[in-house]
């Protein structure tokens, strides 16, 4: 997470929890998908833990996407 004190933009709580949103239909594949070298990440979730707002989205893996 960030330095700075993360608070949710819904409640104004300011504890937060990360899950994992992956699987086969969750995971964010490259737009110019390459057939050959198929690659694919899951999203990193930071959520507020009072009413479940999502905070931010970020790639795992963001090294497979260059």
């Amino acid at each position: 997470m960030e330095n700075d004190k993360l608070v949710c933009k819904a409640c104004g709580n300011d504890s937060f929890s990360q899950g994992e949103l992956g699987g086969s239909m969750a995971n964010v594949k490259p737009v110019k998908l390459d057939m050959l070298h198929f690659s694919s990440s899951p999203l990193i979730l930071t959520i507020c833990t009072n009413c479940g707002e999502v905070a931010s989205m970020k790639v795992k893996e963001p090294q497979k996407f260059k």
